[in-house]
């Protein structure tokens, strides 16, 4: 399994949403237009964000391998995002669907594993680099509201997105970021 992880993880042509420049913004966020597209997801009840990621991304990882109902091997895609509730212990780990099953998936045999449709949104973006940890992911989103808020900009603050573009293995120049779903 660890081979398999590294080959995947170390493939630098990762597959990743469609989306758009909505608007040039400072350079400090930008608001992207994405396309509707299928996500592979789980939910993580009651666990620090942080093992939640891991547990998530494992089950996930697992759904990719070939833990599916055509026993299937699916690529990796970017980023792995999370979705963090205000005031809530529950986190939703999510891939992106290559877009060779974005038509049909192969439905997950593990009860916790789900394909959702998110649709077309208009999404407020904070990139940063280095080693995300959960309290850098707090940091970057409290940030965006605060310009978003200075700016007048309606979004949903009850919830962000964390979205991580790199493997574990890679040291240098890493991409994160951060999302607030325009209203």
């Amino acid at each position: 399994m660890i081979k398999s992880f590294k080959q995947t993880f170390l493939s630098l042509d990762l597959q990743s949403p469609r989306w758009s420049s909505a608007e040039t913004m400072a350079k400090d966020y930008e608001l992207r237009q994405y396309e509707t597209a299928k996500w592979v997801s789980t939910v993580i009840r009651g666990e620090t964000q942080k093992e939640a990621m891991r547990q998530g991304f494992w089950k996930l990882f697992h759904y990719i391998q070939g833990k599916n109902e055509k026993e299937m091997k699916i690529d990796m895609t970017v980023p792995v995002t999370c979705l963090i509730k205000s005031g809530c212990t529950d986190f939703k780990i999510s891939f992106f669907v290559p877009f060779e099953h974005q038509d049909s998936p192969p439905q997950p045999t593990d009860s916790d594993v789900f394909i959702e449709e998110r649709k077309a949104a208009a999404i407020f973006v904070r990139s940063f680099g280095g080693f995300a940890s959960p309290e850098k992911y707090a940091e970057e989103a409290e940030v965006l509201a605060r310009i978003l808020r200075n700016r007048g900009q309606p979004f949903h603050e009850d919830f962000f997105y964390t979205a991580g573009y790199d493997s574990p293995f890679k040291l240098f120049n890493r991409h994160n970021e951060v999302w607030y779903f325009k209203k």
